[in-house]
C-alpha cells in the first residue's frame, strides 16, 4: 500500500462503503498541475493532502547546495502530504509534476473534520501511517545496517530526523 519511499497508496478508497465514498467525494477538489509545477515546497506549512490520479509526481529532497535530491518518483493511487497534515507540520519535502499530473486535494481542516465524523476512514488512516512507519524504519535499519557505512552511531545515539 505505499510506495518506495513510503508514501502512502489510495486504493484503500475502493473499500470504503458507498456513504463514506460519497462524504470523501464531496470535500475534495480536482487539481492539475503542468510539467515542472510544484504541488507543495519543503518548509511551507502543510496545507491538505493530495491524492494523485494520473501523471507522475518527483518527490525531492533540498540539499545544502539548493539543488533538490530525488527520493521517489510517485504514481496514481499515491497519497501526499498525509502524515505532516495529520500531524499539524510542514511538509518535509517538495513534490514536482514530472509530466501533466491530475490530482485531488483536501484541505487539512476539512480532512481532519472528516476523520473526526467517520471512524471507519480514520482507523484506516492510521493503519496506512502505522504500515508507512513500518516500512521506514525496515529501511532505515537496512541502510544502518550496510557495511560501506562510514559512520555508525552507538544504539543510544539519537538521530537527527529534522
Amino acid at each position: 500500500m505505499h510506495g518506495r519511499s513510503g508514501i502512502v497508496s489510495a486504493s484503500f478508497l475502493g473499500t470504503l462503503s458507498p456513504d463514506v465514498e460519497e462524504a470523501l467525494q464531496e470535500i475534495m477538489t480536482s487539481r492539475s498541475f503542468a510539467k515542472g509545477t510544484i504541488l507543495f515546497q519543503q518548509g511551507t506549512p502543510a496545507s491538505g493532502i493530495y491524492l494523485v490520479e494520473s501523471g507522475t509526481v518527483r518527490v525531492l529532497l533540498p540539499t545544502a547546495q539548493n539543488q533538490n535530491q530525488l527520493l521517489d518518483v510517485v504514481g496514481a493511487g499515491s497519497i501526499l502530504g498525509l502524515s505532516e497534515c495529520m500531524a499539524g507540520e510542514s511538509y518535509r519535502v517538495t513534490t514536482e509534476a514530472d509530466g501533466q499530473v491530475d490530482a485531488l486535494f483536501i484541505t487539512g481542516k476539512e480532512f481532519s473534520e472528516f476523520l473526526n465524523s467517520h471512524q471507519e476512514f480514520c482507523m484506516q488512516v492510521v493503519r496506512l501511517l502505522s504500515e508507512n512507519l513500518h516500512t521506514l524504519y525496515h529501511k532505515f535499519r537496512g541502510i544502518s545496517a550496510h557495511p560501506g557505512r562510514p559512520r555508525h552511531r552507538p544504539p543510544n545515539q539519537q538521530m537527527n530526523w529534522d
